[in-house]
C-alpha cells in the first residue's frame, strides 16, 4: 500500500490503529519540537516528552487514544498532528535522471585555503559530500577545520556553521586567522558574522542542530540565498563515543540517524559537510579511525592527519587519503600549522 492510499484509508477510520511496520521503517527519526507542525505547541511537546515520546516515529507508532488519555491531550489534536507528520516525512520516489540533475545543479568546490590540501582533495571540498579528517590529538584536525572555515568566510564570502562538541573552539584563534587574511576591521567583523558557532555536547543536541539547519535551509525562497555553504562538526567522536559504550543497540541506531542527517544535509541541500574523528588502537598494528566499520561507510572522503616530528624545527603534519571516489588512496601531502593557519610545505 502506498503512502497516499494509506493516508486516505486512515482518514476514513476512527480507530487509533498504528501504521504498518513498513511505514514505520521509512520514517526518519525527527525530534518533536515546537512549531514542527500545526498544533505542536511547547506545552504539548513537553507533555509528550514526559511520556517518552520524543520523535516523529514515537508519535506515529503510538496508540493515539491511550496517549491522549495519558497526556490529557485532545485525541483530535494528536490525530491531526499524526496525519500531518506522516504526510510531511513520507519518502517520495525519484529516478536516476532526477538525481543526476540535482548533482549538476548543486555541486561546487570550496577551497580549504591550503594548496596542498586542495590538491589532495582534488581541488578542494565538494558540496554534496561528507569529508572526514581523522587523527590523534594534536594532529591538527581542529586547526584544519578552523582554517577552512575562515577561508570560506573570508575569501569565498560564504556562510559556515561550526558545531563545537568538545569546547575546543577558541574565539581568539578564530579572530587571529581572520586578521591574517583581512586587514580592514569592518571586513573582519563581516567575516566573523559569516561563521555561526553552535555547541552540541551530546548526540540529541547535535541532531536538533542539524534538523533546525535543514528546516531553515528548506524555508529559503531561493537557492541563491542558502543559510550556509559548509557545516563543520568538530568532533563527531565526542558525541557518539559515550552512547556507543553504554547501550550498543540504541547507540548504533542514533549514530546511523546522525549519519543520515549529515548525508541528507550534504546531498539534498548542496552543503559541504566536514567532520573530525579520533583514532583507536588497531590490535598492535598501529591506529585506525574510531566509530567502527558501520561509520566507515558514511564519509565520501576520509583523510588521515598525523604529526611528524622534525629534528630541524617545529613538527610538521601529514595528510593521507584513506578513502576517496576521485583520488588514489595512500597519497600524502605535508603542511604546517602557523599563526596564519595551515600552510603547504
Amino acid at each position: 500500500m502506498g503512502w497516499r492510499e494509506f493516508l486516505a484509508e486512515r482518514n476514513g477510520r476512527s480507530g487509533p490503529a498504528p501504521p504498518p511496520l513498513q511505514c514505520q521503517k521509512v520514517l526518519v527519526m525527527v525530534i518533536l519540537r515546537e512549531g514542527l507542525c500545526p498544533g505542536a505547541t511547547a506545552q504539548l511537546i513537553q507533555a509528550l516528552r514526559q511520556k517518552n515520546v520524543y520523535t516523529v516515529v514515537n508519535l506515529v507508532s503510538a496508540n493515539i487514544e491511550e496517549l491522549a488519555q495519558k497526556c490529557s491531550i485532545s485525541y483530535k489534536t494528536l490525530m491531526a498532528m499524526r496525519r500531518v507528520l506522516l504526510a510531511q516525512y513520507s519518502p517520495f520516489p525519484s529516478n536516476g535522471a532526477d538525481l543526476y540533475k540535482e548533482l549538476l545543479g548543486s555541486t561546487a568546490i570550496l577551497s580549504t585555503g591550503n594548496q596542498n590540501l586542495d590538491k589532495l582533495l582534488d581541488s578542494g571540498l565538494y558540496t554534496g559530500e561528507l569529508t572526514e579528517f581523522v587523527g590523534a590529538p594534536g594532529s591538527g584536525k581542529t586547526q584544519v577545520c578552523l582554517s577552512l572555515a575562515v577561508n570560506i568566510a573570508c575569501e569565498l564570502k560564504k556562510k559556515v556553521l561550526y558545531i563545537d562538541s568538545m569546547g575546543g573552539l577558541c574565539s581568539s584563534r578564530l579572530l587571529q586567522l581572520i586578521q591574517s587574511q583581512v586587514e580592514n576591521v569592518a571586513e573582519q567583523s563581516e567575516a566573523l558574522q559569516r561563521i555561526e558557532v553552535a555547541r552540541a555536547f551530546e548526540a540529541y543536541c547535535l541532531l536538533n542542530v542539524l534538523q533546525d539547519l535543514q528546516a531553515s535551509c528548506t524555508s529559503q525562497a531561493s537557492s541563491t540565498h542558502r543559510v550556509v555553504t559548509a557545516v563543520v562538526v568538530d568532533s563527531i567522536t565526542a558525541v557518539l563515543s559515550p552512547i556507543l559504550g553504554s547501550n550498543q543497540v540504541e547507540g548504533m541506531s542514533l549514530m546511523m540517524q546522525l549519519a543520515r542527517e549529515l548525508k541528507t544535509l550534504a546531498r539534498e541541500l548542496g552543503v559541504a559537510v566536514i567532520v573530525t574523528n579520533s583514532v583507536v588502537s588497531d590490535d598492535g598494528r598501529g591506529v585506525k579511525p574510531a566509530l567502527g566499520r558501520s561509520w566507515s561507510h558514511v564519509p565520501n572522503i576520509r583523510v588521515f592527519l598525523q604529526r611528524r616530528p622534525d629534528p630541524a624545527g617545529p613538527a610538521r603534519r601529514q595528510a593521507t587519503i584513506l578513502k576517496s571516489s576521485r583520488q588514489p588512496t595512500r597519497i600524502s601531502v605535508e603542511f604546517d600549522i602557523t599563526s596564519c593557519g595551515t600552510l603547504g610545505c
